[in-house]
C-alpha cells in the first residue's frame, strides 16, 4: 500500500469516526454526509480488489455471444391474478429511453440509455453483463405504441402503476416526451406518478456536484413554478392517488434549503388552484429522516440505497485484471430490510430485483451479486404484508424498478432469465402455494433401452409417482416409443445433449422448486460404458434408493424431518479430496456464484453416481446462481473434469448451505451402513 493511499484511508476513518461521535439530528447528518460526498469523494478509501490469479487453468463460460438462456428462463405465459390486488405495486420507471438534444451534446448523437446498456462487459466471472432486452426490444419512447406495450405487460403480472422520473431544471424539462404521450392519450390507462429527481446530472451519473452537465436552482419562485407546470398530470383523472390526493414524490429533500417551506407553497398552491389536497412522499435515497418533520406524508423506502452490505469483491475471480468497482450480497440488502425494525414514522415499503450500474461506470460498477427472482419474491410477500398492515385502506409497495437497464434494476424480460422477474411479481401477489407432496421421479435417458429397468424399479417400490423423463433430441422419439410401450404416464422434457443429466434436472428441478414440490428422486440410464461395472454401480444405487422396504421409509422422512436435504446409498458419500483432481477449480467456481462458503475438500463430501432422493429447496442456492445453458460444455465424451461433474459434488454442499442434512439410506431405515469411503470400487481416486 502507497504512503499515499495509507493517507487517505487513515484521514477518512479518522473524519467517520468523528462524524459518528457527533450529537446532530438525522437530517443534519444526512445533509453533512452529502455535502461532504458532494465535494470529497476522492477520500472514500478504494474497496478490497478482486483475485486476479493469471495462472487459473479453467476458462468458464465460453466468450461466445451475451445472449444465452440461463436456468431459469421464463418464458410469457397467462395466470390469475387475485381479486382484487392485496397492494398496488408501483414501479419506478425511467423515460431515457429516446434521444434529446442535450444528449446528443453532452454523450453523442442518438445517445440514450441503451448506449451504456450494450457498452457494458462482465468483469469478473459469474458476472451477467451486458443484460439485453428481449420482448420489447431497444425500444424509443417517441413510439407511442412502446409505452401501451409496457403498460399492458405491466397490468398482465399485477403492476399496478408507474412512477416516472421527472427532470426539472428551473423551468427546463427534459425527457418529457413520453409522459406528454401519456397525458395527451386516454388509451394509455396505467396509473402514473411523478418523482421529482431534483438532484443536479453530473457526467459521473450520481448527481454529486462534480462535473456538472445539468444544475438545480432551487429556490421558493421555482417551487411555485414547478407545481404549476406539474398540475395538468395531477388533475389527470388517471393519476395515481392516496385517499383521493395525487400522489407526487420528491427525490432528494435534502438538497432544498427548507423542505417545509417547499411543502408549504405546493400545498397551497394546489388547494388554490382545483387540485385540491395532495399526498407527498420522499424517496429515501439519501435522507432518512421523520416525513413529517419536513412536512411530508410518508416517506419511501428505496433499496439498494440503504444500509450497504458488507463487501464481497475479494472473493471474486477478476476477468477485468483492472476492475475497481464494488461487489456486495444482494441477499444480505434483503435480510437488512426483513429484519430491520419498522419506522415510528409511515413508510411505504420498497424492494428491489437487483443492481449493477457497471453499464453506467466502466470497469467500477456497484454490483449486487446473488439477486434473483425467487429472493425477490418472497421480499415482495414480505413489503406487501407490511403494506397491508401499516397502509389497511391503501397499501403501497415501490419497485425499483421497472426499467433501470444500466443500473440493473429492471423487471422487464431480458434475454437470459425471460419473464422470471415478472412471474414472480405475480407469484409474491398470490397466496403462497400449498406443498406438493407427491413424490416425483425425475429420469434422465440418454439410452433409452435402460428405460424398462428405472420404470420396473420405480413400480416395485409400491410409491406411486409421477414421472419426468428428460432426454436429448436425438433420442426424443425412441424415448416416448419406449414409454408408450410400458404404457407410462409421463411428463417428457426435451434439451441439447449437454451438460449430461446434470443440467436437465436443474432445469427441472427449479421449475419443481416453484411448484412446492417436497420430494424428488434423481435417476438418470447410467450404463458407464468406459467402465466394466458400470451395470453393477447403476444396480446397486437402485437397489439401495428404491427397494419397496427402504423407498417408503425414506419418503416418510421427508415428510417426518423438514430439515431432510438429500438422501444417497449408503457407501456412495466420497470425500471431496478423493477426486478433487480436474474439479476443484470448477466446484470454487460455482461456490461463488452460488454465493455459498468455500468447500473443505478434507472434510466436505459428494453423492458419487449422480443419483439420490432430495428436496428441491436443499438446491435453492445452486439453482438461484442462474448458470447459462453456455456455461456447460459441449458433450464430448469427457469423464471428468466439467461442469457438470463439478456439480454433481455441489448438491450435498449446497444442501449444507441452505441449512439442509445429508443422510444415508441405511441410516434412515436401520440397516448397517456396509462399505467403508476408503474401498470405493467405482472410482478411481486422484489428488
Amino acid at each position: 500500500m502507497s504512503l499515499r493511499h495509507f493517507a487517505k484511508r487513515y484521514m477518512f476513518f479518522v473524519l467517520r469516526a468523528g462524524f459518528r461521535l457527533t450529537p446532530m439530528s438525522g437530517a443534519a447528518r444526512d445533509r453533512c454526509r452529502q455535502y461532504f460526498l458532494d465535494r470529497h469523494a476522492d477520500l472514500l478509501p478504494p474497496g478490497p480488489r478482486g483475485q486476479t490469479d493469471v495462472t487459473a487453468p479453467v476458462k468458464r463460460r465460453p466468450r461466445l455471444h451475451a445472449a444465452g438462456r440461463a436456468i431459469g428462463h421464463v418464458a410469457r405465459r397467462k395466470g390469475p391474478l387475485p381479486e382484487p390486488l392485496p397492494a398496488t405495486l408501483v414501479a419506478f420507471y425511467l423515460p431515457q429511453f429516446h434521444p434529446i438534444p442535450e444528449n446528443d451534446a453532452w454523450w453523442g448523437e442518438g445517445f440514450t440509455e441503451w448506449r451504456n446498456v450494450t457498452r457494458a462487459l462482465p468483469q469478473f466471472e459469474g458476472h451477467a453483463q451486458p443484460r439485453l432486452p428481449a420482448d420489447l426490444g431497444f425500444y424509443d419512447l417517441r413510439v407511442p405504441d412502446v409505452m401501451r406495450r409496457q403498460m399492458q405487460l405491466a397490468r398482465e403480472y399485477g403492476i399496478g402503476a408507474f412512477c416516472t422520473y421527472f427532470y426539472w431544471f428551473a423551468g427546463k424539462t427534459l425527457l418529457e416526451a413520453p409522459l406528454r404521450q401519456w397525458l395527451n392519450d386516454p388509451s394509455l390507462d396505467l396509473p402514473l406518478c411523478l418523482c421529482w429527481a431534483n438532484e443536479n446530472w453530473s457526467r459521473r451519473w450520481d448527481g454529486r456536484a462534480t462535473d456538472i452537465l445539468i444544475g438545480q436552482q432551487h429556490s421558493a419562485a421555482d417551487d411555485l413554478a414547478f407545481i404549476e407546470y406539474i398540475a395538468c398530470y395531477l388533475a389527470d383523472p388517471r393519476y395515481l392517488r392516496v385517499d383521493g390526493k395525487p400522489l407526487l414524490l420528491l427525490y432528494r429533500p435534502g438538497l432544498l434549503s427548507d423542505p417545509k417551506a417547499t411543502v408549504a407553497r405546493w400545498r397551497e398552491w394546489c388547494r388554490n388552484h382545483g387540485i385540491g389536497e395532495i399526498h407527498l412522499a420522499y424517496v429515501q435515497s439519501f435522507d432518512r429522516i421523520d416525513p413529517r418533520d419536513i412536512g411530508f406524508d410518508a416517506a419511501v423506502e428505496f433499496p439498494p440505497n440503504s444500509p450497504t452490505p458488507k463487501l464481497i469483491t475479494a472473493r471474486q475471480q477478476l476477468i477485468n485484471p483492472d476492475y475497481h468497482g464494488d461487489v456486495h450480497d444482494w441477499r444480505e440488502n434483503v435480510r437488512q430490510s426483513v429484519t430491520q425494525s419498522e419506522p415510528a414514522y409511515p413508510r411505504y415499503p420498497g424492494v428491489n430485483p437487483g443492481w449493477d450500474n457497471e453499464p453506467r461506470r466502466s470497469g467500477r460498477g456497484a454490483v449486487f451479486a446473488h439477486a434473483s427472482p425467487r429472493g425477490y419474491r418472497d421480499w415482495l410477500r414480505h413489503a406487501i404484508a407490511i403494506a397491508t398492515r401499516r397502509f389497511p385502506t391503501q397499501p403501497l409497495v415501490f419497485i425499483n424498478a421497472w426499467n433501470e437497464w444500466a443500473e440493473g434494476a429492471v423487471l422487464e424480460p431480458d434475454i437470459r432469465l425471460g419473464h422470471a422477474w415478472l412471474e414472480a411479481t405475480r407469484q409474491a401477489l398470490a397466496p403462497v402455494p400449498v406443498p406438493d407432496l407427491r413424490p416425483c421421479a425425475v429420469i434422465h435417458i440418454w439410452y433409452p433401452d435402460l428405460l424398462d429397468e428405472l420404470v420396473g424399479a420405480l413400480r416395485s417400490s409400491g410409491i406411486p409417482w409421477r414421472i419426468i423423463i428428460t432426454t436429448a433430441s436425438e433420442q426424443e422419439q425412441v424415448v416416448r416409443k419406449r414409454a408408450a410401450k410400458l404404457h407410462l404416464d409421463a411428463e417428457i422434457e426435451v434439451f441439447e445433449n449437454r451438460g449430461r443429466d446434470i443440467l436437465p434436472f436443474l432445469h427441472v428441478a427449479n421449475r419443481l422448486l416453484d411448484e412446492g414440490v417436497v420430494t424428488v428422486l434423481k435417476l438418470h440410464g447410467k450404463r458407464s460404458t468406459h467402465r466394466e461395472d458400470g451395470d453393477a454401480w447403476r444396480n446397486e444405487l437402485l437397489d439401495k434408493l428404491l427397494a419397496p422396504e427402504r423407498a417408503s421409509r425414506i419418503l416418510e422422512a421427508f415428510a417426518d424431518d423438514p430439515t431432510l436435504g438429500i438422501v444417497h446409498a449408503e457407501g456412495h458419500l466420497q470425500p471431496l479430496h478423493y477426486y478433487w483432481g480436474e474439479n476443484q477449480a470448477n466446484v470454487d467456481y460455482l461456490c461463488r456464484r452460488a454465493g455459498i462458503p468455500a468447500p473443505e475438500a478434507m472434510s466436505d463430501s459428494f453423492v458419487a453416481g449422480s443419483m439420490f432422493w432430495l428436496r428441491p429447496a436443499a438446491l435453492r442456492m445452486l439453482l438461484d446462481a442462474h448458470l447459462e445453458v453456455l456455461d456447460f460444455e459441449a458433450e464430448a465424451a469427457q469423464l471428468d473434469g466439467t461442469l457438470a461433474h463439478a456439480v454433481e459434488r455441489m448438491f450435498s454442499l449446497c444442501a449444507t448451505a441452505n441449512g439442509f442434512t445429508t443422510k444415508s439410506a441405511a441410516s434412515l431405515t436401520g440397516q448397517e451402513e456396509g462399505r467403508t469411503i476408503s474401498s470405493y470400487p467405482y472410482a478411481q481416486r486422484s489428488g
